[in-house]
């Protein structure tokens, strides 16, 4: 089975926050003294970050499931719970995440070092030593923790390559990785012999190296699904440079101009600014197809014949793609959450409350107990929730959902 995995599904969770304590000093004889109970530790957050030393997604094939660490509880005595250990995934660079049902595009991870903080871990509570006041002076309950954000991701790797070899099936790309790299694909005679991509580091001399990754064969209409070449049509996508293989040697009676157009076609059809990249079109295989009429570069890879040549133009392109691209330092991706409320009416006679600073005041308390009722009733005040839901045309008696929380909303007279 194929050791290179292009595509995968990932569930990413972050830890969960630890809940905070209730406790009280015992003062002599006096039982309960003021409150002293501690937080809890936040969950820890789970990061995917690019790696140059990660080469396919072949870790989440059988193995999707990444989760960080809890926080741990609050104690007596003020003393804090300890935060949850956070993890870094790593993924080869070029991986996207996407939103698993949705499809949102949620991070694209170029270059080493990029990182994305994908399950941010959850808040822990607050103790009830947090919670005392003037007017509250024992509070008899605490915040319990956050529960770490959960979410399925796909991942999509496209390579990071300074050239990539495009061809029809069978036109000499693995030979010619093989011959100017150490990479060994698996060569024979018959189509489709490359199932997945390879990688190849050309080195010139000590001060110049290139990737090249050898692309599984395209055919006509590839970038409408046909053959095997449009599942890494991706692959060419991150590609500086371009190297066109069409085959002297070709015994279907496709003229080298003729492979030339159609290999141009498909990548014009997936992504037309490909054609916008710099390129270098070669014939392959002059050893039997020395006849063939082809007014362009020639090359035999497995005698080395025009190879030398080949690679020194491909260098020369690389090099000004650089410069035209100038390197960067890795990045850390922040995708803000909106932490507005807003009023969602259900029917005639309920309305829901959404917001992340609204579910949290219920999520992180105890609507159990009247102290934290009371709590949560001035923090949703606060919050201006009553404003809200007057605008939204709540009336006295109807009920308001706050996640799995409801109540009957009486309006301030």
């Amino acid at each position: 089975m194929s050791g290179f995995v292009d595509e995968a599904q990932l569930n990413v969770r972050g830890g969960d926050g630890g809940a905070g304590c209730v406790s009280f000093r015992r003062e002599g004889p006096v039982a309960f003294g003021g409150p002293n109970g501690g937080d809890g530790g936040a969950g820890g957050d789970v990061w995917l970050v690019a790696s140059r030393n990660v080469a396919s997604l072949l870790a989440f094939r059988d193995h999707p499931h990444r989760r960080a660490k809890d926080g741990a509880h609050g104690k007596g005595k003020d003393q804090h719970g300890k935060k949850g250990e956070s993890i870094e995934v790593m993924v080869p660079e070029g991986t996207v995440a996407r939103d698993m049902y949705s499809g949102e595009l949620m991070a694209d991870l170029v270059h080493h070092g990029d990182r994305w903080i994908a399950a941010p871990g959850g808040r822990g509570g607050r103790g009830n030593a947090k919670f005392w006041s003037n007017r509250r002076r024992a509070p008899t309950f605490a915040e319990q923790g956050e529960h770490g954000n959960d979410r399925w991701l796909k991942l999509d790797l496209k390579l990071m390559a300074d050239v990539a070899l495009v061809g029809f099936p069978n036109a000499g790309k693995s030979t010619l990785i093989s011959s100017i790299s150490a990479a060994k694909p698996k060569i024979a005679e018959y189509p489709f012999t490359t199932l997945e991509p390879h990688l190849g580091v050309v080195r010139l001399d000590a001060d110049t190296e290139f990737i090249v990754a050898d692309i599984p064969g395209l055919i006509e209409g590839a970038s409408e699904g046909k053959g095997l070449g449009h599942q890494f049509l991706r692959h060419i996508e991150r590609a500086r440079v371009l190297c066109v293989l069409v085959d002297l040697a070709a015994t279907d009676g496709v003229s080298p101009a003729e492979q030339e157009r159609i290999l141009l076609h498909e990548l014009q059809n997936y992504q037309p600014e490909m054609l916008e990249r710099p390129r270098v079109v070669v014939g392959t295989k002059n050893d039997i197809g020395s006849e063939t009429e082809w007014d362009g570069l020639r090359i035999c890879a497995p005698t080395h014949q025009g190879v030398r040549d080949l690679v020194a133009k491909m260098a020369v392109l690389v090099d000004r793609a650089r410069l035209a691209q100038p390197s960067r330092d890795g990045i850390v991706i922040i995708r803000p959450e909106v932490d507005g409320s807003v009023v969602q009416r259900i029917d005639a006679n309920q309305f829901r409350l959404l917001g992340r600073s609204v579910e949290r005041v219920v999520a992180l308390n105890d609507v159990t107990t009247p102290e934290a009722l009371n709590w949560i009733d001035d923090r949703l005040k606060k919050l201006g929730v009553d404003r809200l839901l007057s605008r939204a045309g709540a009336q006295e008696g109807d009920i308001i959902w706050i996640g799995d929380f409801s109540f009957e909303y009486e309006p301030d007279l």
